[in-house]
């Protein structure tokens, strides 16, 4: 009966309230662990997480500082780059000034050495002109002795006058034109 009292009497409490004695129980035990649990579990776990803090926040300044190291080096290549452009189109801008110049020296030296050439080839056309001249002069003052001594032979008529005009002309067709045989 006693049994039926004490289940009739627990039977009346709420189930969802506990009983104090189970609940000083469990909180004292709860204090217990989390005492020994604070002064032993707790110390190592703060520990490992503030080390991984660490290195967490370590590897993050780590890698901002790669990223901005990559960033200057990529700015200066980027500038070095413009420079060997611009540095390029300067030697090509000079090639191109040299070419052009060597191309007005050359030009202005053929224009001198045909200038020259056509210098040199008027004084030879002269020299042969005037060597000619001499030449056509010896052979006429020859013919031209050479006839008044035919003609002071014989006396001058019409006939004979022309017979002497026909052989001078001969003898000028013969020798050349006017050139002497030597």
């Amino acid at each position: 009966m006693t049994f039926l009292l004490l289940a009739a009497e627990s039977s009346a409490q709420n189930p969802l309230i506990p009983d104090p004695v189970e609940l000083i129980v469990g909180a004292l035990s709860f204090t217990i662990v989390f005492a020994i649990l604070a002064k032993f579990a707790f110390p190592p776990l703060n520990r490992t997480l503030a080390e991984r803090t660490q290195r967490i926040q370590g590897n993050m300044e780590e890698a901002e500082r790669s990223r901005r190291e990559a960033d200057e080096e990529l700015a200066r290549y980027r500038e070095q780059l413009a420079n060997a452009r611009e540095e390029s189109n300067r030697i090509i801008e000079e090639g191109r000034r040299t070419a052009e110049q060597l191309r007005r020296d050359i030009q202005a030296r053929a224009d001198q050495e045909a200038a020259a050439t056509v210098s040199r080839a008027q004084e030879e056309i002269r020299a042969e002109r005037d060597r000619v001249f001499e030449e056509l002069r010896a052979q006429v003052a020859s013919i031209s002795v050479d006839l008044a001594g035919r003609i002071v032979d014989e006396s001058l008529d019409q006939q004979t006058y022309q017979r002497l005009i026909d052989e001078y002309i001969d003898e000028v067709g013969a020798s050349g034109n006017g050139r002497g045989q030597g």
